[in-house]
């Protein structure tokens, strides 16, 4: 997991590949204190207003839980956001598929970063596996510390080799009433206050 200044803020290194993505997450750590609500997660706010225009009354704004973006692999709940599926989806749910696509390019392109600095992540490791997750968890502190050192470059996010393939779908278990409410709600965000201007242009294109 990263943040938006392309810095790991969660790692977890040395579950097999043949796992689902959404069974490692279920058996994190992460998860657990995700579930117990003892992560120290901010409380929920008031989403910010790109769209003055269209912007809803303070009263009637929805104060809104931190979220973690996710792919098709990952279950629907209050701390996960996960795109619609994509059958025939109204203009705004593609909207919200969008804006969750984008979001997600930040993962993206940390690990893209990370296997372009630290070239060993463009072969097969050869070693012990408790070796080679100890050299992915360096890695992950190393990049860290570069990113804090030198500062944020532009042309970084450009390179985003290795690590870079979609996961794979998995079948995941019925989403939450709460959940689907709070992902609607993002939803209504994104075509309203918080729209942006160019993304009326990818959805028709």
């Amino acid at each position: 997991m990263c943040d938006a200044d392309y810095n790991f803020t969660y790692i977890n290194v040395g579950t097999s590949g043949s796992n689902a993505d959404s069974t490692i997450f279920r058996r994190s750590q992460l998860y657990t204190k995700l579930e117990s609500n003892t992560l120290g997660i901010p409380d929920p706010q008031e989403l910010p207003i790109i769209c003055p225009e269209v912007a809803y009354p303070s009263s009637v704004r929805a104060k809104l839980p931190f979220v973690i973006v996710g792919d098709e692999a990952f279950g629907l709940s209050s701390h996960v956001m996960r795109p619609y599926a994509r059958d025939n989806l109204p203009y705004k749910k593609k909207i919200f598929n969008y804006r969750l696509s984008r979001a997600r390019r930040y993962i993206e392109c940390t690990f893209g970063i990370m296997s372009n600095k630290f070239r060993i992540f463009h072969r097969s490791m050869n070693v012990k596996l408790d070796l080679a997750q100890l050299i992915v968890k360096t890695a992950c502190v190393l990049h860290n510390f570069i990113r804090k050192r030198d500062g944020y470059k532009v042309s970084h996010t450009f390179v985003t080799n290795g690590f870079t393939g979609p996961l794979p779908r998995q079948q995941t278990e019925s989403s939450n009433t709460s959940a689907s409410n709070i992902r609607d709600i993002f939803a209504d965000y994104f075509i309203n206050e918080g729209k942006v201007s160019w993304q009326h242009l990818y959805i028709i294109n």
